[in-house]
């Protein structure tokens, strides 16, 4: 998971899960941290960042409650990343991983001491949105770990690359350029989800809620120039009020090719609501997420 800082810089924190896990899975455990933080974006199944801006206290004890909270109530153990920017709370959360028994699966990368010591000891080649191409392509101007790429002249960064490098660059130094839902590169899973502003019982304001979430979601899904194959719906009560029955499924429907049409998503996403909604419930929640992304002109 990935925070954002309490001292008014935009800095998020990404939190993901050190197990493989299912949807109904993902679902509970996103809920948990949900309940912990003022702002989440569901990056994709297992990944999640969160805006901590304004949040006082410690939030590296903040890290730890949350990974503490979502082992006690999922059993799903969980690393988390804070810094300053989302690139930068992906390597605290890489770190965090990497090193989880010096670490206790929590890294605050907000001391430029201890960011610039891990930039330093970064390949270039495992910042996020990076890939293999960039890589070589830095590697031949002596840009070898991420540290050097931070110290790297923005302009020339832009000129040679793209804007995007540049952001990521600037974002190595602490810069946020980055906020919720944007990433550097293109996601293998798109999320949209969103509290229901009041309990809702009947299945026909939640089905409004679900077409008005899966056009988001194909939004972001044509912004990317990606299609989908599959479509994923659940739903859920609140998790935490002792007195409200407790209920949360999710389905995913399979969609007859790949697509970005807004029409077919959402008529697949309103059908697999019929199949988990059930009477009786008071929900709170409901989410969409678009799985098994390709490229336009990818036929495998």
């Amino acid at each position: 998971m990935g925070m954002r800082s309490s001292k008014g810089e935009h800095g998020p924190v990404l939190i993901d899960f050190l197990l493989h896990i299912n949807g109904d899975m993902s679902e509970r455990v996103m809920s948990v941290i949900e309940s912990l933080v003022p702002a989440l974006e569901v990056y994709s199944i297992d990944e999640a960042f969160a805006d901590l801006t304004g949040i006082p206290g410690s939030l590296e004890q903040l890290g730890r409650d949350i990974r503490a909270q979502v082992l006690q109530s999922t059993g799903i153990p969980t690393g988390v990343g804070i810094a300053t920017t989302k690139t930068l709370a992906k390597l605290a959360n890489h770190a965090a991983k990497r090193w989880h028994r010096q670490t206790g699966g929590v890294v605050d990368l907000r001391d430029p001491e201890k960011r610039d010591k891990l930039l330093k000891v970064t390949p270039v080649g495992e910042v996020w949105g990076i890939g293999r191409k960039l890589t070589t392509h830095l590697q031949g101007m002596n840009i070898t770990t991420a540290w050097q790429l931070a110290q790297a002249d923005a302009a020339l960064i832009r000129k040679q690359f793209s804007v995007i490098v540049e952001k990521t660059a600037r974002e190595l130094r602490g810069t946020a350029c980055l906020g919720l839902d944007e990433a550097v590169t293109t996601k293998q899973e798109i999320c949209c989800s969103r509290m229901f502003g009041q309990r809702l019982k009947a299945i026909a304001p939640i089905r409004e809620a679900v077409a008005t979430y899966a056009a988001r979601a194909c939004e972001k899904l044509r912004k990317q120039g990606s299609l989908c194959k599959q479509v994923r719906v659940s739903i859920r009560t609140g998790m935490f009020n002792p007195d409200e029955a407790k209920y949360a499924k999710g389905i995913i429907c399979e969609l007859p090719y790949p697509t970005d049409d807004t029409r077919l998503i959402t008529k697949a996403a309103t059908a697999g609501l019929q199949h988990v909604f059930r009477d009786g419930y008071a929900y709170s929640k409901a989410e969409i997420m678009l799985l098994d992304l390709r490229q336009r002109g990818e036929f495998t």
